[in-house]
């Protein structure tokens, strides 16, 4: 264990670390163990069916895309292929049956991934937002270094739970407000966002949880893996930094009951009010329809998403929810060359 008492990381104190645990600067810590419970026994789930197909076949991209061309295809939950710059981006990659630390029990996938691992393009970069295992999942990194060998971005204190099954990975950690620069192509940069992170009981807030923003010839790219939406606060702080982005990927599932869940994970409401202060031009939505995490229906955040964006005057085409294997080739805009 690291000194401390952290086993990820040891390292100075900072705005958002207190010498052992990350924090989020004047926001909401997640709900204790007792809340934990009152939500688990009070019933109120809505059932989700065992299969939940996708409309879409599995894809089978292309080698890479150039130019101008930005396109994102969905595997499925927050795992996003990008393709931009001549360059291949996965996020939050996870190919297992399960987002659980057990094989046997936790949540299980309700479709098949939207592009089959043998038929990705070569994989140049893997983005990791944090340690949860709906994010964060060692067999399939264990995979794709083995086939791809991509170099793995991730926030501070993930890189030592990941090389304890990748000791070989190529890997650049990050703090938020650090920039790494890939083939002077692309600049990744780690923000901010309103999460937490633990793989056990014993380890809470002791990993560092980021979004990304992916700087690149054909337009910005805001990348939030997961987030509360924390009034807002990050969303408007990434825009003042960055200007406006050509694309953002936004989490919109997995938010109810609000009492619990409203610190963690942002609702469709929120995302298309996020969307707004971010100043995104165009959305891919993700973290709905394949691991039932939380009591809300398979379909509702589809359903909140129409009547959030109709509210806003969005048209449904600037915000696409994403399902496995759906091909999401963005429009180019003005915006793109800010």
């Amino acid at each position: 264990m690291k000194k401390g008492g952290n086993p990820y990381y040891s390292g100075p104190v900072s705005d958002h670390f207190d010498g052992v645990r990350f924090f989020n600067p004047g926001g909401t810590a997640p709900r204790g163990f007792g809340d934990l419970l009152r939500w688990q026994l009070g019933g109120r789930r809505t059932r989700w069916p065992g299969h939940y197909a996708s409309p879409f076949r599995q894809a089978r991209p292309d080698l890479n895309v150039d130019g101008d061309g930005l396109r994102v295809t969905m595997v499925g939950h927050a795992t996003l292929l990008i393709q931009v710059g001549g360059l291949n981006i996965l996020t939050d990659p996870v190919w297992s049956h399960r987002a659980s630390p057990l094989t046997f029990a936790g949540p299980h996938r309700r479709n098949a991934p939207g592009i089959l691992m043998d038929d990705l393009p070569p994989i140049d970069i893997v983005l990791v937002t944090h340690n949860h295992y709906d994010h964060l999942d060692l067999a399939t990194l264990t995979a794709l270094n083995a086939e791809h060998a991509p170099r793995i971005v991730t926030p501070l204190g993930n890189d030592t739970i990941i090389r304890r099954s990748v000791p070989n990975a190529e890997m650049s950690v990050v703090d938020w407000g650090d920039r790494v620069e890939v083939e002077d192509r692309i600049t990744i940069h780690a923000e901010p966002c309103h999460h937490w992170s633990a793989r056990r009981s014993g380890d809470r807030h002791m990993a560092l949880w980021a979004a990304f923003v992916i700087e690149t010839t054909a337009g910005k790219i805001y990348h939030v893996g997961d987030t509360g939406f924390h009034d807002g606060i990050n969303y408007r702080a990434a825009r003042a930094k960055h200007g406006p982005f050509r694309l953002a990927n936004l989490p919109f599932g997995s938010y109810e009951p609000r009492w619990f869940m409203a610190s963690q994970h942002q609702n469709p409401e929120e995302a298309v009010m996020g969307m707004i202060a971010c100043g995104a031009e165009h959305v891919a939505g993700h973290h709905w329809g394949t691991f039932r995490l939380t009591n809300e229906g398979i379909e509702e955040p589809l359903k909140a998403l129409e009547v959030a964006l109709e509210k806003a005057g969005i048209e449904r085409t600037r915000f696409r929810a994403l399902r496995p294997g759906e091909v999401f080739d963005v429009p180019a805009s003005a915006r793109s060359a800010e």
